[in-house]
């Protein structure tokens, strides 16, 4: 049989006073004078313990994928009767846990638990390598891909990775060009309803978060956060060929291109490549022979940002010469 009947299970624990363990399959030993499969079998386990055989005949259908209990709405499958029923309440819209703090409401009391632990401060999960620390095992494990690098998840377009699978679907709107959140202001369409959320911030002028060493506002908390490593020279990221430290993730990915030498961004009229699509966007105004920066004292044009702040310095080292030949006439 695939697996050992509920009597010896329930003998293991009651009388041998050990832990049932779940058998996942069968193997046939050959015998040594025949090519056949012989009766004797090895019943080879995943290691997993219970204490009752129902929580092992539960375990089981892991293995053997199925799924008894079936919503007569959606035809979700479930392997256990209360998943079945928390899985009801996202069509009910029941949420019978309430946050005691906030009256968020949950499905679940697990959900609960977790949630609460954002008005307790409380972090039980900590990354090895920074230290930082989560509310849920689940965001330190997602965490941790970024001191790995390791990009699971891939486009399959233009081949570029992800850590999360939400990104990548972000992102392949990109190529589709669906925007399914639109600003009632400006009609302006977003791939992300908190992108949408961050935007219209603009129109009502709300920056709900404050830094609390030089007071500049920003729409997002993570706007705020990365800012505040201004201020503490905190640098998480690091490259592992020469230990150059950057604050955010996406200045080291740009670094490390010094080192492998790519250079994914061409331009279409001279085929010069830049590892930065901001550098390439510069250079692509010496084809077009747009200037967009303006000096605001003579109105001369540049094509580029530094060329414009170079020359400003003209006027600054002039009103220089002026003050100091005054003062001398004087």
């Amino acid at each position: 049989m695939f697996f050992h009947s509920l009597s010896i299970l329930a003998y293991q624990k009651t009388k041998l006073n050990t832990p049932v363990k779940c058998v996942i399959k069968d193997i046939h030993f050959k015998s040594f004078r025949s090519s056949k499969p012989s009766n004797r079998i090895q019943k080879t386990m995943c290691d997993k313990g219970f204490t009752q055989p129902s929580e092992l005949e539960v375990h089981k259908r892991i293995h053997t994928s199925e799924k008894p209990y079936k919503f007569a709405v959606c035809y979700k499958g479930f392997t256990q009767a209360s998943s079945l029923k928390v899985h009801q309440r996202i069509h009910t819209g029941e949420t019978p846990y309430t946050c005691a703090v906030c009256y968020k409401g949950f499905t679940q009391a697990s959900s609960l638990k977790v949630h609460q632990r954002i008005h307790t401060g409380e972090k039980p999960y900590t990354c090895a390598v920074c230290n930082k620390g989560f509310t849920q095992a689940s965001s330190l494990k997602r965490h941790q891909i970024i001191h790995t690098g390791e990009k699971l998840y891939t486009c399959t377009v233009c081949n570029k990775g992800f850590t999360r699978a939400f990104y990548l679907h972000c992102h392949q709107m990109i190529h589709t060009g669906e925007t399914p959140y639109t600003c009632t202001v400006c009609n302006k369409g977003f791939t992300q309803a908190f992108h949408l959320h961050s935007h219209q911030m603009i129109h009502t002028g709300e920056k709900p978060y404050t830094c609390a060493v030089c007071n500049k506002g920003f729409t997002q908390a993570s706007l705020l956060k990365r800012h505040q490593r201004i201020h503490t020279g905190e640098k998480l990221y690091t490259c592992t060929v020469c230990n150059k430290g950057f604050t955010r993730a996406f200045y080291l990915h740009n670094h490390q291109r010094i080192h492998t030498g790519e250079k994914p961004y061409r331009c279409a009229v001279c085929n010069k490549e830049f590892t930065q699509s901001s550098t390439l966007k510069t250079h692509q105004i010496i084809h077009t022979d747009g200037k967009p920066y303006n000096c605001n004292v003579c109105k001369k044009e540049f094509s580029q940002s530094h060329s414009l702040k170079r020359h400003r310095k003209i006027h600054t080292d002039i009103k220089t010469s002026e003050k100091q030949q005054v003062q001398s006439d004087f």
